[in-house]
């Protein structure tokens, strides 16, 4: 998709590779987050959807590989999270893992 990831254990420069993100290691910000996150992104949400008890979002981004992030349905709330808003997502190195291909 794009993008740069930043990783806590990265392979030799020009693997190939997966990059595995766990959509409870997403979190989802209204606003540009600061802290120790390295991966940030501005996104899209394109489409909500129910999972038990947590909310599924696609968010899409011209800057970063689309991505799916778990939320409570509060924080959803809290946010003002619907369909097409716009958001930033952030995601720790050590989140992230990168697999050979």
């Amino acid at each position: 998709g794009g993008g740069r990831l930043v990783v806590a254990e990265p392979l030799p420069a020009g693997t190939d590779a997966l990059a595995v993100i766990a959509p409870e290691a997403v979190s989802v910000h209204r606003e540009r987050p600061t802290g120790s996150p390295r991966n940030v992104w501005p996104g899209t949400v394109r489409e909500i959807t129910s999972a038990g008890s947590r909310l599924r979002l696609l968010i899409t981004s011209a800057e970063a590989p689309d991505l799916v992030a778990e939320i409570t349905p509060g924080a959803a709330a809290e946010l003002g999270i619907a369909d097409g808003s716009t958001v930033w997502t952030s995601v720790k190195a050590t989140e992230a893992t990168v697999v050979p291909l």
